[in-house]
Protein backbone atom coordinates (compact mmCIF):
# COMPACT_ATOMS: atom_id res chain seq x y z
CA UNK A 1 0.00 0.00 0.00
CA UNK A 2 1.31 3.60 -0.74
CA UNK A 3 2.21 6.11 1.77
CA UNK A 4 0.94 9.62 2.28
CA UNK A 5 1.76 12.30 4.93
CA UNK A 6 -1.21 14.56 6.24
CA UNK A 7 -0.48 18.23 4.62
CA UNK A 8 0.77 20.84 7.62
CA UNK A 9 -2.69 22.47 8.59
CA UNK A 10 -2.97 24.98 11.77
CA UNK A 11 -6.18 24.05 14.00
CA UNK A 12 -7.80 26.03 16.54
CA UNK A 13 -8.34 23.45 19.74
CA UNK A 14 -8.44 22.98 23.40
CA UNK A 15 -8.81 20.25 25.79
CA UNK A 16 -11.65 19.59 27.51
CA UNK A 17 -12.09 18.78 31.06
CA UNK A 18 -15.45 18.62 32.59
CA UNK A 19 -14.48 20.93 35.76
CA UNK A 20 -12.67 23.43 33.61
CA UNK A 21 -13.06 26.46 31.69
CA UNK A 22 -15.84 26.73 29.10
CA UNK A 23 -14.92 26.08 25.86
CA UNK A 24 -16.22 27.49 22.94
CA UNK A 25 -18.90 25.41 20.87
CA UNK A 26 -19.45 23.21 23.86
CA UNK A 27 -22.91 22.59 24.83
CA UNK A 28 -24.81 20.34 27.59
CA UNK A 29 -27.35 18.10 27.33
CA UNK A 30 -29.42 16.59 30.18
CA UNK A 31 -29.22 12.59 30.02
CA UNK A 32 -30.85 10.45 33.21
CA UNK A 33 -30.16 13.62 35.56
CA UNK A 34 -26.82 14.40 34.04
CA UNK A 35 -24.96 16.74 32.36
CA UNK A 36 -23.13 15.35 29.03
CA UNK A 37 -20.89 17.59 26.95
CA UNK A 38 -21.20 17.20 23.23
CA UNK A 39 -20.24 19.63 20.08
CA UNK A 40 -22.41 20.16 17.02
CA UNK A 41 -20.20 19.02 13.93
CA UNK A 42 -20.34 20.04 10.67
CA UNK A 43 -22.89 17.78 9.51
CA UNK A 44 -25.39 19.14 12.47
CA UNK A 45 -24.40 16.03 14.50
CA UNK A 46 -24.02 15.75 17.78
CA UNK A 47 -20.28 14.19 19.27
CA UNK A 48 -20.76 14.17 22.62
CA UNK A 49 -17.18 14.38 24.51
CA UNK A 50 -15.25 12.70 27.71
CA UNK A 51 -13.10 14.72 30.31
CA UNK A 52 -9.62 14.76 28.12
CA UNK A 53 -10.97 15.06 24.53
CA UNK A 54 -9.99 18.06 22.42
CA UNK A 55 -12.32 19.99 20.53
CA UNK A 56 -11.02 21.77 17.48
CA UNK A 57 -12.68 24.24 15.16
CA UNK A 58 -13.62 22.81 11.73
CA UNK A 59 -12.98 26.11 8.99
CA UNK A 60 -16.71 26.29 8.56
CA UNK A 61 -17.43 28.84 11.76
CA UNK A 62 -19.51 27.66 14.60
CA UNK A 63 -18.84 23.76 13.85
CA UNK A 64 -16.63 22.04 16.13
CA UNK A 65 -15.34 18.51 16.33
CA UNK A 66 -13.53 15.85 19.22
CA UNK A 67 -10.42 14.29 18.70
CA UNK A 68 -9.13 11.55 21.58
CA UNK A 69 -5.97 12.55 23.29
CA UNK A 70 -3.97 9.93 21.78
CA UNK A 71 -4.96 10.72 18.03
CA UNK A 72 -4.97 14.41 18.63
CA UNK A 73 -0.38 13.38 20.33
CA UNK A 74 -0.10 11.44 17.35
CA UNK A 75 -1.51 13.94 14.68
CA UNK A 76 -0.88 17.84 15.55
CA UNK A 77 1.99 19.26 17.13
CA UNK A 78 1.97 22.62 18.52
CA UNK A 79 2.52 25.33 16.41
Amino acid sequence: MAKYRKKPVVVDAEQFFTDGPSLPGVRWESQNGYLIPYVVTIHGQRAYLADGDWVLQEPKEGHFYPCKPDIFAATYDPA
